[in-house]
């Protein structure tokens, strides 16, 4: 239904409680971006993270549970266009950047609210004013990623402030669809329930 924010998701019919808090997507991320977990580790808590009742999915819908969780982290939709081979941020890397961005779309300080729904956080977050040092070093770590040649300006930041327009991650720089497909497909090879 046209403006309502899910907190539930239905899988092969069933309808789901999912934990919508934007805290519990960024614990999501922040297991991606963690070397000493594997692939099936990644899997379990991308999916036990937004379903608050797991263990009542049958594994033989783990597909379409995985498929509605993705769904639901990218805002409601898929994209089936061509995704960026480019990684631009690090939400562990880049919090003290993106919090204030975020903070100032939402006018408040986002991390003291009692709850706030991912696709609100994500909203705010689509939305960060193009003149704030966020957009700015994202602006050249994109035209780093392409090859693109930076304005005189741009250099002089690069060059004063290396280790914040860097972009160095334990992740590859597959799309984060990709990454979950690749997680969730160790989990299940275990068969079915």
């Amino acid at each position: 239904m046209l403006g309502q924010l899910p907190k539930s998701l239905t899988v092969n019919g069933t309808d789901y409680a999912i934990r919508s808090d934007f805290r519990n997507i960024l614990t999501v991320f922040e297991a991606f971006e963690d070397d000493s977990l594997t692939n099936e580790d990644k899997a379990f808590v991308l999916l036990a993270r937004i379903y608050v009742d797991l263990e009542k999915i049958p594994k033989k819908d783990y597909t379409a549970a995985y498929e509605e969780a993705v769904k639901f982290i990218e805002g409601g939709t898929v994209s089936k266009g061509k995704k960026s081979p480019y990684k631009l941020f690090n939400w562990i890397k880049d919090e003290q950047l993106i919090f204030p961005a975020v903070n100032k779309v939402a006018g408040c300080e986002v991390r003291l609210t009692e709850y706030m729904h991912w696709w609100t956080f994500l909203g705010y977050f689509g939305n960060v004013d193009k003149e704030d040092l966020w957009s700015f070093v994202l602006s050249i770590r994109q035209k780093r990623a392409k090859g693109k040649k930076l304005e005189k300006y741009e250099r002089e930041f690069l060059n004063a402030n290396r280790e914040l327009c860097s972009i160095e991650s334990t992740v590859s720089a597959k799309s984060a669809e990709d990454a979950l497909e690749e997680m969730f497909n160790a989990l299940t090879e275990g068969g079915e329930k």
